[in-house]
């Protein structure tokens, strides 16, 4: 995991109305693929990786889940790359939707937009076997 400053994302992501899509279910677990969208723009890879699932390995080191925790903490989101993607690295094991909400809207605000300016398509998904 990469530390990604939110003022080296695209501009657009603060400018425009923003959509995230889930391209994987929530009940997958901890990981949740998805891509940013704006009219006019190329779609940005984001995900969604709930940092404290750790069986049967941990997901995330002790310093990023300690990063994540205290953005949260703090109402912000911790913004890493993980295999070139943009993700959100949150406090938990997995996802609701309420919980992916939150995520969004706090990266809205860490790009200096606001949550009435993203919207948020969701997959269910099948539980994990």
């Amino acid at each position: 995991m990469t530390p990604v400053d939110p003022f080296e994302l695209p501009e657009w992501l603060g400018e425009s109305d923003v959509t995230w899509a889930a391209e994987s279910g929530l009940r997958r677990g901890y990981a949740v693929t998805g891509v940013l969208t704006a009219a006019g723009h190329d779609p940005l890879p984001c995900d969604l990786l709930a940092v404290d699932e750790a069986y049967p390995l941990p997901v995330a080191d002790e310093k990023a889940r300690h990063d994540a925790h205290q953005a949260w903490r703090h109402g912000q989101v911790l913004l890493v790359e993980v295999d070139d993607r943009l993700t959100l690295a949150v406090p938990g094991t997995g996802f609701t939707a309420d919980l992916v909400l939150d995520a969004l809207g706090r990266l809205s605000k860490a790009v200096g937009s606001s949550a009435e300016h993203y919207t948020v398509l969701l997959r269910i998904g099948t539980a994990k076997p």
